[in-house]
């Protein structure tokens, strides 16, 4: 599984904007080469919201469980706290957060609901789509309701 097929899968949903901090850009260096996902049909990074998923492929300083970098990267998911648990079983059972194509809590954010797979694979993919699919419309429904309820 390649980070392309992903990035293909995602672009395609209406509204998306992907964020990719490139070198030179306006964003920090730990975030070159990652991928950022919002519901964003005007095109520009929501201001008051965090991406509804990303992909990293390097460590970053409070997150190096994962061992990435050098062919190893991360899709990272916000799929809520219920739906979490049906994927993972229990958020605090230890488990191996390097073993790729398997899901896992975010080894930092997985008590806000959030599943990470290293290196998605054959076991992976198909619900991993399905999740991204499931993130986007998420994200839209609450652009929706924040833009019919300004301020509150």
């Amino acid at each position: 599984m390649t980070i392309d097929r992903i990035l293909e899968r995602v672009r395609s949903f209406e509204g998306i904007l992907v964020l990719a901090p490139e070198a030179g850009g306006p964003h920090p260096e730990i975030a070159w080469g990652d991928f950022f996902f919002y519901f964003a049909p005007d095109g520009e990074v929501p201001t008051n919201t965090q991406p509804f998923a990303t992909i990293v492929t390097k460590d970053y300083p409070d997150d190096v469980e994962s061992q990435l970098g050098d062919g190893r990267w991360r899709v990272n998911i916000h799929v809520g706290k219920t739906l979490l648990e049906e994927l993972v079983g229990h958020r605090d059972e230890k488990v191996d957060s390097a073993e790729p194509d398997r899901f896992i809590a975010h080894p930092v954010y997985g008590g806000l609901g959030w599943v990470s797979v290293v290196n998605p694979g054959e076991r992976t993919l198909p619900r991993v789509l399905e999740l991204l699919q499931g993130a986007f419309e998420s994200a839209r429904k609450r652009a929706d309701r924040r833009a019919q309820h300004p301020g509150s």
